[in-house]
C-alpha cells in the first residue's frame, strides 16, 4: 500500500478499519462514481476528492451543502485543482505517484483531453488501480455518449419489465443503474488490489451503466437468452412464481410470497380457505400460474378482511415470507432498521448534526462510522500539497495562480 500512514491529515475512526493505508484519488461526479468511492471511504481509505475550481457560485455551494452531496461524499478530504493548467497537471501526477487507486466517471474524450486517462498515468505509477465508469462502455459505437441513470434503465430493458401491464414503461424509483455500476466497480477495484498483492502491478478496471443494468436483469435476461421469450411487465406480481405479490388489507397492503407447495398449503389454511386445496387446477405451481389473476383475486378477498399487522403476525411464524409496505418515514421508524443503525449521525462544517445512510456492509471487529462530513470547499488543499513536498511559498504561488 502507499504511505498514507505517514499522512498527518488522514482521519481515523475508533479501531482499525480494513482499508486504512489505502490512498484513493476521487475524480468522480454525479452518482455512479461517488457510490463506488463511498465504499472505500467508509471503510478507512484516505480518499482525496479533486474538484475543479469553483465557477458555479452560490448554486454549486448550495448543492454541495445538500443532503444528497453529504450522503455521497462523507469521509473524504477535498482539494480544488485545475487540471487544465500545466501546474495543476503536475500536482495531479505527483498525487498519482503516491496513490493506490484512482476512480473517474468522465466521458472518454474528456479524460484523454486532460491527459489523465489510464495510459497517461500507468507509467507514472505501475501499481495504480484505475477504476472507470461510463455510460455505455469504454469502446464501441456508443463509447463517447453521455449516459445518465434513466437512459440506462430504458436501454437495458429494465423499464420494459417494470410497472403494470398496459401502463407503458416505468422507471425504478431510485437511481438503480448508477448505484449498481458504483457497487460493481468497487468490487472490481478490490479484486485488482488483491491481484496486485501477487503481481505488484495495477490494472484498469471499468464497467458502465448499460453493462451493469443488463447484468441486473438477471433471471429475466437469462430466461430470454435460454428460451427467446421476451419478459413483460408484471406489476407487483412475480413474473413466474404464483402466488407472490401485493395484497390489500383492511388498513393498507401486505407483501406475501407463498409459491412452494407447503407454503401454498399453509396459506390456504391460515386464510380459512382449505377448500382451495381441493381445486386440482390450483394444486401445482404451473396450474396457479395459468390462473394467476383468479388466484390473486381470491387471496385479496380474504386479506382485505384484516389489517396488515394481523397477517404478518399470522403468516411469518409459519415460515411464509411476508411484510408490510412502508413509506420512507416508516422505514426509519421500524425497530429492525433502527437496530441496524443504518441512519448515521454526522456533524457538518457548520456544526449542525444531520443523518446520512450508513454503509450496509458489516465487518466484525471493525466499527463503521461517519468519521467526517462531506466538505463543501477545497479546504484540505494546503495540507495535501505539503504531504506531496510543496513548501509554503510554492503553495501560496499555486493558490495565487488559481491552480488550487
Amino acid at each position: 500500500m502507499s504511505d498514507a500512514a505517514s499522512n498527518p491529515g488522514r482521519t481515523d475512526g475508533a479501531g482499525r478499519l480494513p482499508l486504512e493505508g489505502l490512498v484513493v484519488l476521487d475524480l468522480t461526479l454525479a452518482r455512479a462514481g461517488p457510490t463506488c468511492v463511498r465504499h472505500l471511504a467508509d471503510w478507512g481509505a484516505d480518499v482525496i476528492r479533486i474538484q475543479p475550481p469553483d465557477t458555479g457560485g452560490e448554486e454549486v455551494i448550495g448543492r454541495r451543502e445538500g443532503a444528497d452531496y453529504q450522503n455521497l461524499h462523507r469521509n473524504k478530504r477535498v482539494m480544488t485543482l485545475d487540471l487544465k493548467t500545466p501546474e495543476g497537471h503536475e500536482v495531479f501526477l505527483k498525487l498519482v505517484a503516491r496513490a493506490d487507486v484512482l476512480v473517474e466517471n468522465m466521458r472518454a474524450p474528456v479524460k484523454h483531453r486532460l491527459k489523465i486517462a489510464w495510459e497517461d498515468v500507468c507509467a507514472v505509477n505501475p501499481r495504480l488501480v484505475y477504476g472507470s465508469i461510463s455510460g455505455f462502455g469504454q469502446t464501441g459505437p456508443y463509447a463517447n455518449r453521455a449516459g445518465v441513470d434513466q437512459i440506462a434503465q430504458g436501454m437495458s430493458g429494465l423499464m420494459s419489465v417494470t410497472g403494470e401491464p398496459g401502463r407503458g414503461p416505468m422507471r425504478v424509483g431510485i437511481a438503480v443503474a448508477d448505484m449498481t455500476a458504483g457497487n460493481l466497480l468497487a468490487l472490481a477495484i478490490m479484486m485488482a488490489l488483491y491481484e496486485r498483492e501477487r503481481t505488484g502491478e495495477g490494472r484498469w478496471v471499468h464497467t458502465s451503466l448499460l453493462e451493469s443494468q443488463v447484468f441486473m436483469l438477471d433471471f429475466q435476461a437469462a430466461r430470454y437468452l435460454a428460451t427467446g421469450e421476451t419478459p413483460k411487465q408484471a406489476g407487483n406480481e412475480h413474473p413466474t412464481v404464483v402466488p407472490t405479490g401485493v395484497f390489500p388489507t383492511a388498513d393498507g397492503y401486505v407483501n406475501i410470497a407463498a409459491s412452494a407447495s407447503h407454503q401454498w398449503r399453509r396459506l390456504c389454511e391460515i386464510l380459512g380457505r382449505p377448500d382451495w386445496l381441493e381445486r386440482e387446477d390450483w394444486s401445482t405451481q404451473v396450474g396457479r400460474s395459468r390462473d394467476r389473476q383468479a388466484v390473486h383475486d381470491a387471496i385479496a378477498a380474504e386479506t382485505r378482511k384484516q389489517p396488515t399487522a394481523f397477517w404478518v403476525e399470522k403468516l411469518e411464524p409459519e415460515g411464509l415470507p411476508c411484510g408490510p409496505i412502508y413509506t420512507v418515514d416508516q422505514v426509519f421508524a421500524d425497530p429492525q432498521v433502527q437496530h441496524l443503525n443504518i441512519a448515521a449521525p454526522v456533524t457538518d462544517e457548520r456544526g449542525a448534526v444531520r443523518r446520512v445512510v450508513a454503509s450496509p456492509l458489516n465487518i466484525e471487529g471493525a466499527e463503521k462510522a461517519i468519521r467526517s462530513p462531506a466538505e463543501v470547499t477545497g479546504r484540505h488543499g494546503a495540507e495535501i500539497l505539503a504531504w506531496l513536498g510543496y513548501g509554503q511559498g510554492e503553495v501560496e504561488a499555486l493558490v495565487g495562480k488559481g491552480v488550487v
